[in-house]
């Protein structure tokens, strides 16, 4: 499997633990809260294995822009959170960021 592609699942289970950090209502709740836990471990061991063949400053920076971007659309969906012009603006930025960081990456060797 192509390092890019174990980055992207890396970013979607962090941001499923972001998200999931709302239901656990501060790790009060047990269900919710494994959920969590499981999500941020294999989100960060996939970002390991991910940086294996990807520069850490890049790997790092499109793994936390799918997080934030994810976390956003599903805060505004789930929770009901306000999106103004200009966080959509700035989401916007985002995606050419993390986009811009792909088309400049070049992977090394394993």
């Amino acid at each position: 499997m192509s390092s890019w592609l174990i980055l992207v699942v890396a970013g979607l289970f962090e941001m499923t633990w972001v998200i999931g950090l709302k239901y656990t209502v501060g790790f009060s709740r047990f269900w919710p809260s494994a959920f969590t836990l499981i999500a941020m471990a294999l989100s960060v061991w996939l970002l390991g294995i991910a940086v294996k063949s990807l520069p850490i400053g890049t790997a790092y920076s499109v793994w936390v822009g799918i997080g934030v971007l994810g976390a956003t659309v599903f805060g505004v969906i789930l929770l009901k959170e306000p999106l103004p012009a200009s966080r959509i603006f700035f989401l916007v930025l985002l995606v050419v960021s993390v986009v811009g960081l792909k088309l400049t990456t070049t992977t090394t060797a394993e």
